[in-house]
């Protein structure tokens, strides 16, 4: 693979995309974007905008997607640099030439959460897959009989890197519940990480999000889920292969033809920097003073 400082061509191209939002670092003359960054969930948070804003002062443009979709965008030139959390997909552009550069950024990782009245009955000593295989056996249960909440699960269904876990989840005690027909227990509901969250939320239903969402999410939101499973509470039990599993780490790839190549290399460099990037990780925080993300250094 090429090195950042290697790639010395550049392309402009044509994107029939519109930015979600544009950052300008307070420098109120840039109107022409010449960065242009995809991500799905560290967007809504702000990461992606405080990167912006601390990076440069020209005009950034932030591009609402998922990892699927945002590797997409990149593949085909419409984005200059993409934020995604899924490494066989990365590493798939990467060996095609799509991307010419790979850098781990910051970690996030999932939460599986859900309504306190726990329908599953789930328990702190569960495996991260046996919390899976009880939504499954009760969810199924519920289909017969229900004279509980039932057990529902919230599947954002739409090919990003928390669809993409929740699947390999599943699989891997068995289950594929999005074959037809479809398990009853098993809610489609493909939108974006904030709104998904606040749909599992409102209707009561178990869901896979993950610790940006979560920590960036309305409080009332969040009061009416509770956590059945994340980092913390695996190393509470000392479970190191669940912490594993509930890793989210997030890379940036450079795309084969940014519209500033010289800008778009800086920015790489830049992200991986301790008073750069890795600063505006630390410092992005709630507004209690929690750390949302972790650094990659």
């Amino acid at each position: 693979m090429e090195t950042i400082e290697s790639f010395a061509l550049s392309a402009t191209s044509e994107s029939p995309l519109t930015p979600t939002r544009t950052y300008n670092g307070g420098y109120t003359e840039a109107k022409d974007i010449r960065l242009r960054l995809a991500n799905g969930g560290a967007g809504q948070s702000g990461l992606i905008g405080a990167f912006a804003n601390a990076f440069v002062k020209w005009c950034v443009g932030w591009y609402l997607a998922d990892t699927t979709q945002s590797l997409a965008y990149l593949s085909s030139s419409w984005v200059d640099v993409a934020f995604t959390y899924n490494a066989a997909a990365e590493m798939a552009l990467v060996r095609n030439g799509k991307a010419i550069a790979r850098e781990l950024v910051f970690l996030d990782h999932f939460y599986l959460v859900g309504p306190p009245s726990n329908p599953a009955q789930l328990s702190p000593q569960d495996l991260v897959q046996d919390t899976f295989a009880k939504i499954v056996a009760n969810g199924a249960l519920d289909a017969l009989v229900c004279e509980r909440p039932p057990t529902r699960f919230l599947s954002r269904f739409d090919k990003s890197a928390t669809n993409i876990k929740e699947s390999d989840l599943l699989i891997g005690i068995g289950q594929v519940p999005w074959a037809l027909p479809p398990a009853v227990w098993y809610h489609v509901y493909p939108r974006f990480p904030i709104e998904a969250l606040k749909a599992a939320s409102v209707l009561q239903e178990y869901t896979l999000t993950d610790r940006g969402t979560w920590l960036s999410s309305d409080k009332k939101v969040c009061d009416a889920l509770t956590v059945y499973k994340d980092m913390a509470e695996c190393k509470n039990n000392n479970n190191l292969e669940d912490d594993k599993v509930l890793l989210n780490p997030c890379n940036a790839l450079l795309g084969a033809n940014p519209l500033d190549k010289d800008l778009a290399a800086k920015f790489m460099r830049w992200l991986l920097s301790p008073l750069g990037g890795q600063k505006v990780v630390r410092e992005f925080k709630t507004m209690n003073g929690q750390m949302i993300y972790a650094p990659a250094t």
